[in-house]
């Protein structure tokens, strides 16, 4: 009887989290440094982003972000910005959102950079039907080593309608 409810708890907990994708994992020496997940949230495209203490990753509009703070002024490099492409029956119907990034920079380097802890979000309003693939690159870092970032996800069939849960009024559009 006991196995029957750890099943059932198991399967429901399942389906519950069935809408989302397969993770995408990026790992360096064998261990997970990030993962990704996708999935449709009403009319829009969600991508959750996990990082492990210690990585961080960059928003989607770091490169602008770090060209408007050196101001014309010559940097030592800006790191990889996050983009994400979509292809397949989904099209994009609107600007991708994020979180408000944090700053790592350095300005005594001529270095600025923007980006995420722990976890982010990326969310743009989609129109079509999946099945959709997305392809994500850029780069996850620690104080020491940076890991470059190109993943695959499969977001299954099915429309972009419904009620949505995400609260755009907690992100901020990319620039």
């Amino acid at each position: 009887m006991a196995r029957l409810v750890l099943l059932a708890a198991f399967m429901c907990a399942a389906a519950a989290a069935g809408d989302w994708s397969e993770p995408a994992l990026v790992t360096h020496q064998d261990d997970v440094v990030v993962q990704y997940r996708a999935r449709l949230d009403g009319p829009y495209l969600v991508v959750k982003v996990a990082l492990e203490p210690g990585w961080h990753t960059f928003s989607m509009d770091n490169e602008r972000r770090a060209k408007e703070r050196l101001a014309g002024k010559m940097s030592l490099g800006i790191d990889q910005q996050t983009e994400i492409k979509v292809e397949g029956g989904l099209k994009l119907a609107g600007p991708w959102y994020q979180p408000k990034p944090k700053d790592f920079s350095k300005p005594d380097l001529r270095w600025f950079s923007y980006g995420f802890e722990t976890e982010s979000m990326f969310v743009v309003k989609v129109e079509g039907a999946a099945p959709a693939e997305l392809n994500i690159r850029g780069q996850a870092c620690t104080e020491t080593t940076c890991k470059n970032i190109n993943v695959d996800l499969a977001i299954p069939a099915q429309k972009p309608e419904g009620t949505q849960e995400v609260d755009l009024t907690k992100l901020v559009q990319v620039r």
